[in-house]
Formats: structure tokens, C-alpha cells, sequence
């Protein structure tokens, strides 16, 4: 079947109020084409320098979404053009992409990572560390970042058990947050979890968001 197939297919198993972050990392334009021409508009990009070569040759209507690491250099040039940070996983990071979005008068919308794997090469913020960011002095006083909710990445493994109680670890920390620091904010509401290989899980445990890549595009040929 064809990336239009996929799409159908997965938007009839996925319910209505959850969003396809459709991970076009590798993907060539023309792929990027037809799945916009199917309809979708949310594509996930994994490095800065591809979010930006894309954003130029597509549809300006695109939502571009950030789902992997972002280093404090980088952040100036993809503030412009970015819907959605969903890698936040540092005070550090947040206080970079405010002082940016500041210069051009911008609010960007990101997520804050949950380190929930238990995988060492996994990045993301412990509980502890989120606890610490939203009583900092800094997002006291930010006006140009907007925390929208959590990402967190399982780890790797077939096993989905594991996969399945941590993204219920995740999906409990985002109850937490949202009833201390976010109760009044209709806002915080978005949980990007699950991928290809486990989406199903992650809807089960409350995900908002989805970032699937393989299952709409085909597998990745990350040497071409």
C-alpha cells in the first residue's frame, strides 16, 4: 500500500481526538508530499538543519513538530518556524527558547521530556527535575514559552508489559503536573507517547499525540 493507504488505515484505528505526528526524519519531499496531500498537516522532524530544508520547499501550512534532541545552539533558527517542541529536557533549554522567542516577539508552544525508560541512552527530565523547573524563579516569570504537556520515549524492547507501565508512569506524572501547576490551564493537556511499534499501548495509558513514522512512510533508509 501507499503512504495515502497507510494514513486511511491508521486514522480509522486511531480515535479522532488524538493527533498523528506523521515522523518524516529521512523521508524525501515527495513522500512529505503525498502524505499532505492525504490530508495531513502534523509532521515530526528529528534535527534542525532537515526541520528547516523542508519548511522551505512544503506547504507553509505545515505544523512542524521537534520530537528529537535540541542543542541550545540550534534553537534560534528553529524558534521561527516551529509548532511544537516536544523535547524540553532541560531548564537550560526553556530558558534558551524563551530569550529567542522573545527577540521576535513569539510564544512557542513545547513539551517537556520525561525521562520514563530504562534505558541509559534515553534523555529526559525525572520527576524531580520537572518539580524543580516549574517552581524556578525563571517560569514564574516566562512569557514566551507555554508548557502544553509531556513526551516521553519507552524503552526499545518487545516486551509490552514494560512499555505498558511506563507509559502509565507517564501518563500519572502528567496528572500530577496538571493538578498542582496547571489545573486553570485548559492548555496542558497534550501526552506525546507511543510510536510505531507501540501506539497501541500508549493509547490505551491516555496519549494525546502520536509520532508515527514507519507505518505511514515504510521503514527508513537511513544510509541513501
Amino acid at each position: 500500500m501507499g503512504i495515502s493507504q497507510n494514513l486511511k488505515q491508521l486514522r480509522d484505528a486511531i480515535p479522532s481526538h488524538v493527533e498523528i505526528i506523521a515522523v518524516s526524519k529521512t523521508m524525501a519531499v515527495s513522500a512529505i508530499r503525498e502524505a499532505y496531500h492525504s490530508g495531513q498537516r502534523s509532521f515530526g522532524e528529528n534535527k534542525v538543519q532537515e526541520l528547516l530544508e523542508k519548511h522551505k520547499v512544503l506547504p507553509a501550512d505545515i505544523q512542524w513538530h521537534l520530537i528529537g534532541h535540541l542543542q541550545t545552539n540550534k534553537v534560534k533558527q528553529v524558534v521561527p518556524v516551529v509548532h511544537l517542541i516536544h523535547s524540553v529536557d532541560s531548564l537550560k533549554l526553556l530558558t534558551t527558547i524563551d530569550t529567542e522567542a522573545r527577540k521576535i516577539d513569539r510564544c512557542v508552544d513545547c513539551l517537556l521530556q520525561v525521562r520514563i525508560a530504562r534505558e541509559e541512552t534515553k534523555s529526559g527530565l525525572t520527576l524531580v527535575d520537572v518539580h524543580q523547573l516549574l517552581n524556578s524563579e525563571f517560569f514564574a516569570s516566562s512569557k514566551n514559552v507555554r508548557i502544553r504537556g509531556l513526551m516521553g520515549m519507552a524503552t526499545f524492547t518487545e516486551d509490552m508489559e514494560q512499555v505498558k507501565q511506563e507509559f502509565l508512569k507517564l501518563a500519572e506524572c502528567f496528572q500530577q503536573i496538571k493538578s498542582r501547576w496547571f489545573s486553570n490551564d485548559p492548555a496542558f493537556r497534550e501526552l506525546s507517547m507511543g510510536m510505531s511499534g507501540d501506539y497501541p499501548v500508549a493509547l490505551a495509558c491516555g496519549a494525546t499525540m502520536v509520532r508515527i513514522g514507519s507505518i505511514i512512510f515504510g521503514e527508513r533508509n537511513y544510509n541513501p
